[in-house]
């Protein structure tokens, strides 16, 4: 019987070691999955610190970036909100970016207040009427008038009463609701220290109206420009932008309602600055980021017969 209760007593002790084992494997296995989630834990922290640090960065980076303010005249006409709607989303991808819109009118209207409100940008909204004797009559050529002299001019006006030379840096564009922009053409603009130029495709009736660059001394010494060639620059106003502190140290450089057709960028730029200072952005002109679109004048021939019996398609609604 003794023999037999050390029997007995010898299977008990294999049996409770081997559910000793079982639990010791089933806690390394519980530890190894613990370990490979704590791993796993840990690289999604580091990846969020690192994404915290680059957000932190670019954020910084944003801050001391220098301010692109773009000027953009406008006036009352179908296509205009539109027009506005599509040129705020491009504007919204721009870091550091400032509007001002300039109204070709008596007072702010609630279309254009709005559209800024909503467009969740930096903005300035202003009004300049164009002088009566210097509208363009009904049927009269749009070329027949300059349009958009009173509008830059007074954004220019509100940037010297608003901004100092030595403490505010940027960069003063005049982008017209019009064109179309590649927003690497904010880049080439941003760090221009007086007048920066590039190409403007689908201008002044060619595929492209650029600056021509001396290979040697990496300087503009003309453009391939066709219309009015003789022009000091003959350049559209899509095709350059000017330092703001720079601009700011010229108190009475603006634009005129008394200089030619088609010379306003020239007497400008003739204020601010001699040929060979002007600074060739866009891979030295050989790049086009910015094109001379033009909207199509919108048919509204049943809206007018609709309007001659005294009703309207956009009643109560904002087009």
């Amino acid at each position: 019987m003794k023999v037999d209760g050390v029997v007995q007593d010898n299977a008990d002790y294999g049996s409770t070691v081997q559910t000793l084992i079982d639990i010791q494997t089933e806690l390394k296995s519980q530890y190894k999955q613990t370990e490979d989630a704590a791993n796993q834990l840990k690289t999604l922290l580091d990846g969020f610190r690192s994404n915290l640090e680059n957000v932190e960065n670019l954020t910084s980076c944003c801050f001391n970036l220098p301010v692109i303010y773009a000027i953009t005249p406008t006036y009352q006409r179908p296509v205009q909100k539109a027009e506005l709607t599509r040129l705020s989303h491009t504007f919204r991808l721009i870091p550091n970016f400032y509007w001002i819109i300039v109204e070709d009118n008596q007072s702010p209207t609630n279309l254009i207040a709005n559209l800024l409100k909503n467009s969740k940008l930096n903005y300035t909204h202003l009004v300049a009427p164009t002088p009566t004797s210097w509208k363009r009559k009904l049927k009269e050529p749009k070329w027949k008038k300059p349009r958009g002299v009173a509008q830059r001019n007074t954004a220019l006006k509100w940037l010297r009463e608003n901004r100092n030379r030595s403490s505010d840096c940027g960069v003063i564009y005049f982008a017209d609701d019009d064109n179309t922009y590649d927003l690497q053409l904010f880049n080439e603009m941003r760090f221009i220290k007086k007048v920066g130029v590039w190409p403007v495709g689908l201008v002044g009736g060619l595929m492209v109206e650029r600056p021509i660059i001396d290979a040697a001394s990496g300087k503009v010494i003309g453009w391939n420009s066709h219309w009015r060639p003789e022009r000091d620059f003959p350049i559209d106003m899509a095709g350059f932008a000017v330092n703001l502190p720079f601009l700011l140290s010229k108190p009475e450089a603006e634009f005129s309602f008394n200089v030619e057709r088609g010379f306003q960028e020239s007497s400008l730029l003739s204020q601010l600055v001699a040929l060979d200072e002007l600074e060739p952005r866009a891979n030295n002109c050989t790049k086009v980021y910015v094109w001379h679109t033009r909207t199509e004048e919108a048919n509204l021939n049943d809206e007018k017969a609709l309007r001659r019996q005294g009703k309207r398609s956009d009643e109560n609604i904002e087009v």
